[in-house]
């Protein structure tokens, strides 16, 4: 295992190029963002982005925490343009992801404490990482989910929702269907047309205007193509059959909620974060949405982060 980056940064300008370095890792290349914080904050903060992401999508969200420490979001496998675990003959399993991610912080922090915040399926990577190596659990200083979840039951889909979503998203975790997606279906003018016929009802578009929209696709169409689609769909199967409630982690969490959460149910996700955590903190965003928009900057992903995460944050 290697992990190699170079930490040759400006400080003055806030472009997300001086921010991105190269990270190989178990045989894998993808891409790390690491932004210094002020030198008079000492926190390292690790943040673990989930499903249809990359470090483009939450640069606002890393320069954001970057206010309180130093913030490290690596690539995982098959996102961002990472290559994917089938390069090495393995699946993207949640284990494996969190297998993935507990070398990424034995390498990183060795004998520092980490704050970690997971987002959505990150925040389930992680709690997957904690439960398998609960070594690590003694360096976690703050552990905070950003709309995260950690059992099947937590979606409130309808039932012919949910078994749409699931069979659609294992035949496309099969190889060829994959790659027929992945080289046809995926096409720039086939992306911008289904977005802009579903755009008055789907939750990322409707709020903006005719250029904001154009913006938000356009950004939309990268993260389709950057992604591997057959790690995104055999991903979606995992998060669709997850059920993380069979072992504890020693820790306290604090859970960001947002009231009209499209894809959760807010009290189930509190019950089984109840099974899993010694001390469950429901903290409510001010976010109408799952989370930022896909090109939000630290301004507008700021409104995620409630007074009470910002208060834990600064302590230190």
């Amino acid at each position: 295992m290697v992990l190699t980056y170079i930490l040759n940064m400006p400080r003055k300008k806030v472009n997300l190029a001086d921010y991105i370095v190269p990270l190989y890792m178990n045989g894998l290349q993808g891409r790390m963002m690491r932004i210094p914080g002020p030198k008079t904050r000492h926190r390292e903060i690790l943040f673990v982005y989930g499903h249809h992401a990359s470090l483009e999508r939450h640069f606002g969200v890393a320069e954001m925490l970057s206010r309180y420490g130093t913030v490290t979001v690596p690539d995982l496998p098959g996102f961002g343009g990472m290559q994917s675990f089938y390069k090495l003959g393995e699946k993207p399993t949640i284990d494996n992801l969190a297998d993935y991610l507990a070398s990424f912080v034995k390498l990183q922090y060795k004998r520092k404490k980490v704050t970690i915040v997971g987002m959505s399926l990150g925040f389930a990577i992680v709690t997957r990482m904690l439960q398998r190596f609960p070594e690590l659990v003694p360096k976690v200083e703050l552990l905070i989910s950003f709309v995260g979840f950690v059992h099947k039951d937590d979606f409130h889909f309808s039932r012919r929702n949910y078994l749409l979503l699931r069979y659609t998203a294992s035949y496309f975790s099969r190889r060829l269907p994959a790659w027929v997606g992945q080289h046809l279906a995926l096409r720039p003018t086939f992306i911008r047309a289904t977005y802009l016929l579903i755009a008055e009802r789907n939750s990322k578009l409707k709020d903006a205007d005719d250029a904001e929209r154009r913006r938000r696709i356009d950004f939309e169409i990268g993260l389709w193509q950057g992604n591997d689609l057959r790690t995104y769909m055999d991903t979606g199967v995992s998060m669709l059959t997850l059920d993380l409630c069979h072992a504890q982690v020693a820790l306290p969490v604090y859970h960001i909620v947002v009231s009209e959460d499209r894809y959760f149910n807010n009290d189930v996700v509190e019950q089984h974060l109840g099974v899993i955590y010694k001390e469950v903190n429901i903290v409510r965003s001010a976010m109408p949405n799952h989370g930022p928009t896909v090109i939000s900057d630290a301004k507008a992903a700021g409104v995620f982060m409630p007074r009470r995460i910002r208060q834990l944050l600064a302590a230190r």
